[in-house]
């Protein structure tokens, strides 16, 4: 289903007991997060809370809505994400559908992919209020300062639109934004990130055009949403293929194209149900002290410099909403949006590797850090191969270590995983070691986005690998003993 605004989510959950209000004049500086935090750790995700009258800025916030396995799947309009993994992967069906049922069945996603590029709409609820120039304060925001290390005031559920200098394809990201005055913002996009591609497209443009004796300047558009429908910040967030638009990316998952509407001040296009939009131009030769950030390692990460946002505008609606997280030491939300991002990109990755069982990125391991991955074991080293594979595709380089097992291990079983690992693994024979770029936010590599990565093959091994005793077997009860037990179990008053 398609929301028509953030509140309308927001509605959806109160009405089914999954959202509380807070309305003491809480503070976005500390104590937001703190609640938070709190409720964030509870079992299954806590609540979703609705900041009423937040002691800074004009709007009330609205945190943890995405914080549980129930909420992410509402936000992507189904009763259970698995549902869109299905359905993906029912339309990267390697082979042509065979009986008249299963072509009719193939259809429903396909018509709907073809009906969902983004268009242009005239009414725009996110231009319903606009303040430009001096009018446009980012104060009006209550921006959290969630640590007390923090630089400052964070934007933390941006949706961040940009777009290729060459091709002028849009790419919509989700990079922290640091408020450092009211009309001047800093862009965290990082190294490996598409942002961070198009301002490095934008920099080259600037200093051949330095070189030719023109302006070097070359100052291009941005601009950040903030709320609309929450599956749009479920796109800025997941790992697309670079050919791929985030807005049709969503239309195709609400089963309703994105409503578009040109920027008041800058040449962007952004949803024209969003909450509210900023506006503004970035200088590809101007760089400022962003950080530090309580990041979503649990960690500081340090002040570094990147680009700055010139706001020329804000627009919203007539009574937004502002979304927000807070991001450290897990589990946190962002856990939540993270595992809704591998069931449902699953079915791409077994297109490229299609070995693969089933995959669980952990949250305790910040995902990037620890990858549990089954296969359908077929030959020697086939380990060693899943894992170089998984180190070429997308954000999946950034992996630190991949633990590969068999296809009757359950991997979404942490315990069953360790159990396994401790067993089948010898150190010295079943390890793989090599390097490559790292996520810049991981402060143990050697260099900032560069270091190594480690594999461990922990599947039964077979004699062209080196085994040659036989390899046990599992302790198993059989089924006939377990259906008399269960039969009898009533009996035994235990």
């Amino acid at each position: 289903m398609a929301y028509a605004s953030f509140r309308e989510f927001l509605e959806r959950l109160e009405s089914a007991g999954e959202l509380k209000r807070i309305s003491a004049p809480v503070s976005p500086y500390l104590e937001i997060t703190e609640i938070a935090d709190r409720v964030m750790k509870r079992p299954g995700g806590g609540p979703a809370l609705l900041v009423e009258r937040p002691s800074l800025g004009s709007f009330p916030l609205a945190i943890n809505a995405f914080g549980s396995r129930r909420r992410m799947s509402w936000a992507l309009g189904v009763e259970d994400y698995e549902e869109i993994a299905a359905q993906i992967s029912e339309m990267l069906r390697p082979e042509a559908p065979g009986s008249l049922a299963a072509k009719l069945r193939m259809l429903g996603p396909l018509r709907r992919l073809a009906s969902s590029p983004p268009k242009r709409v005239s009414n725009a609820p996110c231009q319903d209020v606009a303040l430009e120039g001096s009018a446009a304060d980012l104060r009006l925001l209550p921006a959290l300062h969630c640590w007390p290390e923090d630089g400052g005031p964070f934007i933390t559920l941006p949706l961040v639109f940009t777009h290729d200098p060459v091709t002028g394809k849009r790419n919509v990201g989700m990079y922290r934004v640091q408020i450092f005055d009211e009309r001047t913002a800093g862009l965290h996009w990082q190294l490996h990130k598409v942002g961070a591609e198009h301002h490095r497209g934008r920099e080259a443009a600037a200093s051949v055009r330095a070189f030719e004796g023109g302006s070097g300047h070359g100052r291009y558009h941005v601009a950040i949403v903030l709320g609309g429908d929450p599956v749009y910040t479920f796109c800025a967030a997941a790992p697309l293929p670079p050919m791929i638009d985030e807005m049709l990316f969503a239309g195709f998952l609400r089963r309703k194209a994105v409503g578009m509407v040109q920027c008041r001040t800058v040449d962007v296009q952004v949803p024209a149900d969003a909450d509210i939009v900023i506006e503004g131009w970035v200088d590809p030769a101007e760089r400022r002290p962003e950080g530090p950030f309580g990041d979503h390692t649990g960690f500081y990460t340090p002040i570094e410099p990147y680009p700055a946002l010139h706001v020329t505008a804000i627009t919203h609606r007539r009574n937004p909403i502002y979304p927000a997280t807070i991001v450290g030491r897990p589990p946190m939300e962002d856990g939540w949006i993270g595992k809704a991002v591998e069931r449902v990109f699953l079915p791409m990755i077994r297109l490229m590797v299609p070995e693969i069982v089933d995959m669980n990125l952990p949250v305790e391991a910040c995902f990037h850090n620890l990858a549990l991955v089954s296969i359908r074991k077929r030959y020697p080293g086939h380990a060693y191969k899943v894992m170089n594979a998984l180190w070429g595709l997308g954000q999946l380089m950034f992996t630190k270590m991949i633990l590969v097992f068999d296809d009757d291990v359950n991997v979404q079983d942490l315990a069953e995983c360790l159990w396994i690992m401790g067993n089948n693994l010898d150190p010295e024979r079943d390890l793989l070691v090599t390097r490559g770029p790292v996520d810049v936010l991981d402060h143990a590599s050697r260099e900032t986005g560069y270091g190594s990565k480690i594999g461990f093959d922990c599947t039964r091994k077979t004699a062209a690998e080196g085994y040659h005793r036989i390899w046990p077997e599992r302790i198993r009860m059989t089924d006939e003993v377990k259906a008399r037990i269960d039969a009898l179990w009533p009996e035994l008053g235990l």
